[in-house]
C-alpha cells in the first residue's frame, strides 16, 4: 500500500499519485464559480501534491519553490488583476508553473462521483453537472494563461480539464447471503459517462499465472469501506456478476464499462449474483489470485490481491471470465476461448464463424486479414464475441448454439489494422498505449445480440505453430478433439509464457481448473457438430514463426473462398 502522506483522502477528494487515480465526490462538495474553487481546500491539496512532485535541486523555476499558500495567493492576485503578483515572480515563471500544474492534475484518471441516494435531482442531471465543472476548471486555467502571457489565445483546445469520466452510484437492497454483510454499504455503479478517447496507465502490463481454487471463502478477508470500494454490477453473458474493486483500481473499474454490460437497478434489486469478485484485497493467501465455490449459496467468489502486478486490466477481465466459465461448466455449457463473427457476403451468403485458441494464437489477426481481403465482398461483419463465449447443447435444432460474454473487445493495438483502430479511436479506452502489449477496449456489439442463440457454421482452431498454409477440415471427431483439447500454441509474450506451450482446451479460464467436468461436455459438443455436418477445422496463422503475416493472408484467402462458395 502507498504511504498515507502521498495520498489526498477527504470526503470530497481522493488522489493516489502512486496509482494515478483521483475521485471527486460532488455529493460532498461542488464548485460553481472561480472564487470558491481558487479558495478551496481541495485545490490547496492538489497544489501541495504538485509542489511535492517537483525536484527543487533541478528546478530553476523559483515559483515552484513557493509554499502552497504563497502559490495560491499569487494565482488569486493574477486572477483579480493585482499586479503585486509580479513584484516577486516573473509572469513567465508563474505561467510555466500553471501549465505544469494543469498537466500534472490531468495526468491522473479523474472520475467524479455523484450519489443518487443523496440527491436524486442532482443525480438525474449528473452529466450536465460534470460538464459544468469541467467548463469551470477550463475557464479558470484560460483566464490565468491569457493574463500571464499578455494576450488572448487564437486556438482553443477543449480538453477534459477536470474529469475524464463521471459515475452515478447508489445503494441497492439485494439478496445478501449470511456471511456477506461487509458488502452491504458498498455503493453500486448505476450509470457511467466516459469522455473517450481515454488514455490510462497501469503499473503492470502483462498477466501471469493461472487462477486456482481455495477452500476458504475470501469474503472473510473483505473489510472495505464505502467510498473506498465500488461495485460494478456486470452482465457477463447471462450471468450476473458483482465486481467489487478498491478505488485504487479505478482504471480497471472504469474500463469495465467499455467491456461488460452494466446491470440495471431492476436487475439488482432483490437478486443474488451468480458470482462476486473482490478486486484489490490487501491480505490474500500467498498474494495471488484465487476463486472459491460457495456451494451453499450457489455462487462463485473471486479474489485478486492489492499488488502492482494486478493493476493490469487482464487480471480483472480474466478473473471475471474464469468465474463465469466455471459457472457455465457446472451448468453443462462449454466455455469457448475465441472469437465469433456473423459475416454477410455480397453474394447473399451468411456465415457464423468461431475462431478458437489461446492468447496469441492468431484469432484477432485472422479476422483482420479476412476483413482486409474481403472488404469489397463483405456487406457486414458483426462480432458476437471477441474473447470468450460458450456453446450450449440442445435437443432439437440447432443442436449447439453459441453465446457471447462481452459487449466490448479488449485487444492489442498491434493486432488492429489502421482502419479499425482509427474508426474506433473516439470510443476507445486505451491502456498503456506507448508500451509493449498496449491495449484498447472498444465497444463491439449490443448485449441483446451477444446473448442471442447463434447457430455455428464453422469452428476453426487458430494454429500458429505449423508450417502449413490455408485451412484444414478435420475428417473425424476424434482428430478434431485431439487438436482442440491439446491447446498447442507458440506463446508471443502477451502472458508470462515463452515458446511452445499446451493448455487444456486452449482455455486457462475455467476448463483448466475443471478438466474432468469439461471433458464430457467437449465430447458431446463435437459429437453433435459432426453429426450435423458443421465445418470443424483449423486455420494456419504462422504467427509463431512468421511476423510478416504473408502466410496468414494466404490462409485467410482460402478461408474466404470456402465461406463464399459453400
Amino acid at each position: 500500500m502507498p504511504k498515507e502522506s502521498q495520498i489526498i483522502d477527504t470526503k470530497s477528494l481522493y488522489i493516489n499519485p502512486d496509482r494515478g487515480v483521483a475521485t471527486l465526490n460532488y455529493s460532498q462538495n461542488y464548485f460553481t464559480d472561480i472564487p470558491s474553487l481558487i479558495n478551496s481546500d481541495e485545490l490547496k491539496a492538489v497544489v501541495k501534491l504538485y509542489l511535492a512532485s517537483r525536484n527543487p535541486d533541478h528546478d530553476d523555476d523559483a515559483f515552484d519553490n513557493a509554499s502552497a499558500n504563497k502559490f495560491i495567493d499569487i494565482l488569486k492576485k493574477v486572477l483579480f488583476n493585482d499586479d503585486s503578483a509580479f513584484d516577486e515572480y516573473d509572469p513567465k515563471d508563474i505561467l510555466e508553473s500553471v501549465e505544469e500544474l494543469y498537466s500534472y492534475y490531468r495526468s491522473f484518471l479523474r472520475v467524479s462521483v455523484i450519489n443518487f441516494n443523496d440527491n436524486k435531482i442532482l443525480g438525474n442531471e449528473f452529466r450536465t453537472v460534470d460538464t459544468q465543472f469541467n467548463d469551470l476548471v477550463r475557464k479558470a486555467y484560460r483566464i490565468l494563461e491569457e493574463k500571464l502571457q499578455g494576450f488572448e489565445n487564437r486556438t482553443y483546445r477543449q480538453v477534459n480539464a477536470a474529469t475524464n469520466a463521471t459515475v452515478l452510484v447508489q445503494q441497492h437492497d439485494w439478496q445478501i447471503p449470511e456471511g456477506y454483510d461487509e458488502l452491504q454499504d458498498i455503493d453500486f455503479i448505476n450509470t457511467v459517462m466516459l469522455r473517450p478517447p481515454m488514455m490510462m496507465h497501469t503499473k503492470s502490463n502483462k498477466r501471469e499465472g493461472v487462477f486456482s481454487e481455495v477452500k476458504e471463502n475470501p469474503i472473510k478477508r473483505f473489510h472495505g469501506q464505502r467510498g473506498k470500494w465500488y461495485c460494478y454490477p456486470a452482465k457477463i453473458g447471462e450471468s450476473l456478476a458483482f465486481i467489487y474493486f478498491n478505488v485504487d483500481y479505478l482504471v480497471n473499474g472504469i474500463a469495465l464499462s467499455n467491456l461488460f454490460e452494466l446491470a440495471s437497478p431492476d436487475e439488482i434489486e432483490g437478486q443474488k449474483p451468480d458470482m462476486i469478485l473482490l478486486f484489490g484485497l490487501e491480505k490474500t493467501e500467498g498474494m495471488v489470485s484465487h476463486y472459491y465455490r460457495d456451494e451453499k449459496n450457489n455462487m462463485w467468489i473471486g479474489e485478486v490481491p492489492y499488488t502492482d502486478k494486478t493493476t493490469y486490466f487482464g487480471y480483472m477481465k480474466k478473473m471475471c471470465l474464469t468465474l463465469h466459465n466455471l459457472h457455465q461448466i457446472y451448468n453443462g455449457r462449454l466455455p469457448i476461448h475465441g472469437s465469433m463473427l456473423k459475416i454477410k457476403f455480397t453474394n447473399g451468403k451468411e456465415k457464423n464463424v468461431v475462431f478458437f485458441g489461446d492468447s496469441g494464437a492468431g484469432k484477432s489477426e485472422s479476422i483482420e486479414a479476412l476483413q482486409e481481403l474481403a472488404d469489397d465482398k463483405i456487406v457486414s461483419m458483426e462480432t458476437i464475441f471477441d474473447d470468450m463465449g460458450s456453446f450450449t447443447l440442445t435437443d432439437g435444432e440447432p443442436g449447439v448454439y453459441a453465446q457471447g460474454t462481452e459487449t466490448g473487445a479488449f485487444v492489442r493495438l498491434d493486432d488492429l489494422s489502421s482502419a479499425v483502430a482509427f474508426n474506433n479511436m473516439d470510443r476507445g479506452v486505451y491502456l498503456n498505449p506507448e508500451q509493449k502489449n498496449a491495449r484498447v477496449i472498444i465497444p463491439a456489439d449490443t448485449y441483446q445480440n451477444v446473448i442471442k442463440h447463434h447457430h455455428i457454421d464453422m469452428w476453426l482452431y487458430a494454429n500458429n505453430y505449423s508450417d502449413e498454409v490455408g485451412i484444414h477440415r478435420f475428417d473425424t471427431k476424434e482428430e478434431a478433439e485431439k487438436v482442440f483439447i491439446a491447446g498447442q500454441r507458440k506463446a508471443l509474450g502477451t502472458t508470462d509464457e515463452v515458446g511452445m506451450s499446451k493448455t487444456f482446451f486452449a482455455n486457462p479460464f475455467g476448463p483448466v481448473q475443471e478438466p474432468e467436468l469439461t471433458k464430457p461436455i467437449i465430447n458431446k459438443v463435437f459429437t453433435k457438430l459432426f453429426d450435423q455436418g458443421v465445418y470443424v477445422g483449423e486455420i494456419f496463422t504462422h504467427l509463431g514463426n512468421d511476423k510478416s503475416k504473408d502466410a496468414l493472408k494466404e490462409s485467410a484467402q482460402e478461408l474466404l473462398d470456402v465461406l463464399m462458395n459453400n
